[in-house]
């Protein structure tokens, strides 16, 4: 299988800046590496002690991205409720580098399954974010008894505008900070900022790494089979991939799933609505407190 990374410098740069990222984390945390099918996986655990009579929240990432880019929702999460953030094999991160060159739905799913036996003691409400979505919509674990996709790959097939194609191309033939804040400008709402560390770590990301393409839409019957878990579904109102006009009608026809629409926002939610997050964290946890009663 190949690897996500240009070579072994590459690996080791990803790698620092991943550890350099937690080292700064102001919030306690743990992280570990597990054997899986995948490979390592990389484990970061934060918060209240994970109990086997309630859900974790368990944070898949999505493409080109990681634990480390998104430890200020991990810390967000953590301040509520036990935390695990799972960096995804065959993205740049922490976790094992190789990626399968086809059938990736089902190796992510079975990873996924795989992962949380170990990564969590009990129940988990799992929380994915664009390929993270799909990857969770993909895992059949008996674990989840919960899901919450935002801006989620694996229910419609992802619209890529002309316009996000002009300034990828620069910035994947010469990766810079300003081409990778241009790239992730047409990622976020009309006037919206990009965050520094995220356009410093894109640019890297670009330097080090193949990025990988977004995935196709999950089978219907798979999907189909996914209703038996309670899944809620959000996106950004200005989501150039993912709009609520594609989402809202495959996430009903697909899964039951009435859509949330986050109105401020576009595609990277984790960087632009993290409290949204956090409270839609909550309306999932409490429907799953409610259906238990």
């Amino acid at each position: 299988m190949p690897s996500v990374y240009r070579g072994p410098k590459c690996r080791q740069q990803v790698r620092e800046w991943c550890l350099e990222q937690f080292g700064e984390s102001g919030v306690p945390h743990h992280r570990r590496g597990i054997s899986t099918g995948a490979g390592t996986t990389s484990v970061v655990t934060a918060g209240p002690d994970p109990a086997a009579a309630s859900p974790s929240v368990v944070l898949v990432p999505g493409t080109n991205t990681n634990g480390a880019v998104y430890r200020h929702v991990a810390e967000a999460l953590a301040a509520r409720w036990p935390t695990v953030v799972l960096d995804v094999p065959g993205q740049p991160g922490l976790s094992a580098d190789a990626r399968p060159r086809r059938g990736r739905s089902v190796w992510y799913g079975r990873w996924l399954t795989e992962a949380l036996e170990q990564a969590v003691p009990g129940k988990a409400l799992v929380v994915g974010h664009s390929l993270g979505g799909a990857i969770t919509l993909a895992s059949a674990s008996p674990r989840i008894v919960g899901r919450v996709v935002l801006s989620s790959a694996g229910l419609v097939r992802l619209l890529v505008p002309p316009a996000v194609v002009a300034a990828t191309v620069p910035w994947l033939v010469r990766p810079t900070v300003p081409r990778a804040a241009r790239v992730l400008g047409h990622m976020v709402a009309p006037g919206g900022r990009v965050p520094d560390v995220l356009a410093e770590w894109m640019a890297l990301a670009a330097r080090c790494c193949h990025s990988s393409f977004a995935p196709p839409p999950l089978p219907p019957r798979l999907l189909a089979e996914r209703r038996a878990v309670p899944c809620l579904v959000a996106t950004g109102r200005h989501d150039v991939f993912l709009p609520p006009r594609r989402v809202g009608p495959a996430a009903q026809r697909h899964l039951g799933a009435r859509l949330h629409v986050l109105e401020g926002s576009g595609h990277l939610l984790l960087d632009e609505a993290p409290d949204e997050i956090v409270t839609l964290v909550e309306q999932a946890l409490a429907a799953l407190r409610g259906d238990a009663a």
